[in-house]
């Protein structure tokens, strides 16, 4: 019995040991742009895992094992419509492929736009955004990461998000709070799946009225229009993107692209002729999941 009881803890031990790290975006009571209400986080489990109503955004890290570890890490923001977020199939997933390549995958769990527990919340994904590079790259030691390839990779909505952060990195939207927020905010590299990018005539109408309300201003549309917002610092830029996308239409990544390509920025686009959206891995499908293969190619000719 003694013999079985010394297992059992063991076993619990090393569970606990090989679980992966969650770390909390902001100081407790110290979140950005905050409004405390009875608005709690909401977690669904059907086909997939569903978050909405986030309070506490945090950071979820996978890691590879020491001996495959390249130092790379991308820092992933998944989709939802600015609505809720497919927290397994556009993250954790994608976060433990890419530790089969040797990259780190850190799955960002932020903030959704809400009238109700923030102060202007079109501005509040980003600030989480900003914040998530920071905390990643002042933990770069802690992680074994080389603090010079962290990028980022969004889908659909998370796309967006990831695109303001690579254009918009700089902006200050938040009072710095401790060291973390002393390191710079820009991706190294970023990857967009599907993006939604513009929030002109071929948006994706439900991430526009979830960030930007019912009757956003010109300036604000063009504000949120990221082909509008490249500019020279712009990171390297890997989209993928499929013709048949009837929810977020292709030409969010043509304009993308387009703008990267006039600003001289290296940028590299796979258009697949079918996949719809919302694809993640796309396992099922033998030519469209080759993205994620030429994705990992990528990341790795920019050393």
């Amino acid at each position: 019995m003694k013999y079985v009881q010394v297992v059992l803890v063991l076993l619990f031990t090393n569970q606990i040991m090989g679980q992966d790290t969650i770390m909390p975006l902001w100081p407790e009571g110290k979140i950005p742009n905050h409004i405390e209400t009875d608005e709690r986080e909401v977690r669904s489990s059907t086909d997939i895992v569903r978050i909405s109503q986030v309070q506490q955004p945090s950071l979820e890290v996978y890691l590879p094992a020491k001996k495959h570890a390249t130092g790379e890490a991308v820092l992933i923001f998944p989709g939802g419509g600015y609505e809720i977020l497919a927290y397994d199939w556009e993250g954790t997933d994608i976060a433990k492929f890419l530790n089969g390549k040797g990259i780190a995958g850190i799955v960002v769990k932020y903030r959704l736009p809400s009238s109700t527990s923030q102060m202007n919340k079109h501005d509040v994904p980003l600030i989480d955004a900003q914040r998530a590079i920071r905390l990643v790259r002042s933990n770069a030691a802690r992680f074994h990461l080389n603090a010079q390839k962290i990028g980022i990779l969004g889908f659909s909505a998370g796309g967006h998000l990831a695109s303001t952060l690579g254009t918009r990195f700089q902006e200050k939207l938040y009072q710095p709070l401790d060291n973390v927020d002393n390191e710079t905010a820009r991706p190294d590299f970023m990857v967009l799946g599907y993006p939604v990018i513009t929030f002109g005539a071929k948006t994706h109408q439900g991430s526009k009225k979830n960030l930007l309300g019912e009757h956003p201003t010109q300036n604000m549309v063009d504000r949120y229009s990221n082909e509008k917002n490249v500019t020279h610092q712009t990171p390297p830029t890997f989209l993928f993107h499929a013709s048949d996308d009837t929810a977020v239409p292709v030409e969010n990544s043509l304009l993308f692209y387009s703008a990267l390509k006039d600003k001289g920025i290296s940028a590299t686009l796979f258009i697949y002729p079918k996949g719809g959206h919302g694809f993640s891995l796309a396992l099922n499908n033998p030519f469209l999941k080759g993205w994620f293969d030429e994705m990992v190619r990528w990341i790795h000719s920019l050393n």
